[in-house]
């Protein structure tokens, strides 16, 4: 027993989920419908051991994170430089998947399709409710609730007040030094059932759905996928090209938090990965990026928020057969760009997103109904798209305010050394 544990251990951790990846889709197609009931459990319990560590794992990061940044770098420069990013490579999104709906047309030649008889229209909370929201009233309601945005608020005030005060809390500070660390281990086992929990996600997916449901709108699942691709390999990797970075190597250190991403549709989920993967594979300082990482999974959608409404924008109007103007594409671009911001934390993003953008553009919500029925299958790749650029983001400011180690960044691993990590943290 004890040999073949450490057989599997000695497996590369990406190959270890690519192959738990392609295992769970013949299982799911093998099985049929009956995967779902199935294989679900497996996918529902690892995801909740993900969720259960991102809320403590970001309170104890942010608190040593603000204290350690403290005359390291001014927090006003690196937080207005990572907003900056998040809204220059969310307007470079819409422009993707407007481009890509134009050319595909997804919304022609789909018959006549039935809207999802439980779809509602969403009520989006106005941008001033967002702004309060931001703070909690109760910070331990927002710990219970895994409120994100609010944890991050609170935790931030708690390590500017350790700065403040500071040899009276030194022994706090150290306090809160070894709880970041004893979650970040406490991630590692966590991370060890990835393989794990994507064979019953993926079984239960392909069982669910099969192939069958998405050919009425394959051009959409198509439009939607390509666009993502484009904006992934083309934007992200000329932003790090004009850098001096290399791409691949980005990719690489990158795919850890890609893969948990597309396999559990959830930025919420793959934020622990994700955090990891940007400090151990890419070399972005761990104090900066405990704090842009958990930030950028909260508002920064670059699939969810920015490519998915102008795709859907241009499927509704050409589905209801309706000519856009030049004002209404710049509104579906401005509404996306600062839409994305102002929906952070608001459940069910993508759908909150797409009924902001066709409000504002006076296309009509109906359409939405047509695509709830895939929305599963293109929530994988939305939120794959989010958590790269989630991670994107922390490498390009760190590049630029010389937070970055280019040998870790040059010397990026294709996926999370666990097992390494630990003798390295000791």
């Amino acid at each position: 027993m004890k040999k073949l544990v450490s057989a599997w251990f000695r497996i590369p951790f990406w190959q270890r989920v690519l192959g738990a990846f392609v295992l769970g889709a013949v299982a799911g197609w093998l099985v049929g419908e009956p995967a779902g009931p199935w294989f679900q459990p497996l996918g529902t319990l690892y995801v909740n051991l993900i969720k259960m560590i991102a809320t403590p794992l970001v309170f104890f990061a942010v608190i040593n994170a603000v204290a350690a940044l403290h005359g390291q770098k001014s927090m006003a420069v690196l937080g207005g430089k990572t907003f900056l990013w998040f809204a220059v490579t969310a307007a470079l999104a819409v422009g993707v998947g407007l481009g890509v709906a134009a050319l595909l047309r997804p919304g022609e030649g789909v018959g006549q399709l039935v809207a999802t008889e439980t779809y509602k229209p969403r009520d989006v909370p106005g941008p001033i409710q967002v702004l309060l929201d931001v703070v909690p009233t109760n910070p331990f309601a927002a710990l219970a609730n895994g409120k994100i945005l609010q944890v991050i608020f609170f935790a931030g005030l708690l390590g500017f007040a350790l700065v403040k005060l500071g040899a009276k809390t030194a022994r706090l500070r150290e306090l809160v030094r070894e709880a970041s660390d004893a979650m970040i281990q406490v991630t590692r086992f966590v991370l060890e059932l990835t393989p794990l929990g994507t064979f019953g996600l993926i079984a239960a997916l392909v069982g669910t759905y099969g192939f069958e449901r998405l050919l009425p709108l394959g051009k959409l699942v198509l439009a939607l996928y390509v666009a993502c691709a484009l904006h992934i390999v083309f934007v992200y990797g000329g932003l790090l090209m004009t850098h001096g970075l290399n791409p691949l190597r980005f990719f690489r250190g990158a795919a850890p938090g890609m893969q948990v991403a597309f396999v559990s549709s959830s930025s919420f989920a793959s934020m622990p990965v994700a955090l990891r993967a940007v400090t151990n594979n890419l070399g972005v300082d761990k104090d900066y990026a405990a704090f842009a990482v958990p930030l950028g999974a909260s508002i920064k959608m670059d699939g969810c928020g920015a490519i998915y409404p102008a795709i859907a924008s241009l499927f509704v109007a050409q589905y209801f057969s309706l000519e856009l103007s030049a004002s209404q594409y710049f509104i579906i671009l401005l509404a996306s760009v600062l839409g994305s911001f102002g929906t952070a934390g608001v459940p069910g993003t993508a759908v909150v997103m797409a009924t902001v953008v066709l409000s504002s553009a006076g296309l009509p919500l109906e359409g939405l109904g047509y695509l709830l029925a895939i929305d599963r299958v293109l929530d994988m790749m939305r939120t794959m798209t989010n958590v790269t650029g989630q991670m994107l983001v922390p490498v390009l400011v760190a590049r630029e305010e010389g937070l970055l180690d280019a040998a870790v960044y040059n010397g990026a691993a294709p996926a999370i050394a666990l097992e390494e990590d630990a003798v390295k943290a000791d």
